[in-house]
């Protein structure tokens, strides 16, 4: 019987820098997708993700319609705080105004 290597463990590239708190997010924190085709789409914040070499950042979150757990990644000005209200005007992007009282 053949014995399997194990898989070498994923590392992740030394230009990338990968945080899982951004702009008063923690990894887990519910956060609405602008520019997504999806009705009634969820997403929690999984983490923020800089390529140190290009200066691109994105955010990367989870979710999806109702039971899904896709991990999608979006550009820091589409991503929102989550709005009790579906009326008045929106509030600015994380990435606009960080640090926003969530909820």
């Amino acid at each position: 019987m053949a014995r399997r290597r194990p898989a070498p463990p994923e590392v992740e590239p030394n230009h990338l820098e990968r945080s899982e708190r951004w702009a008063g997010l923690r990894r887990g924190d519910p956060v609405v997708v602008a520019g997504v085709r999806v009705r009634s789409a969820r997403w929690t914040f999984v983490a923020h993700v800089r390529n140190r070499t290009s200066g691109e950042a994105w955010v990367e979150v989870v979710g999806g319609r109702s039971g899904d757990r896709a991990v999608r990644s979006f550009r820091p000005e589409q991503v929102f705080p989550p709005s009790g209200s579906k009326k008045g005007d929106p509030a600015p992007s994380l990435a606009d105004a960080p640090q926003l009282p969530l909820g």
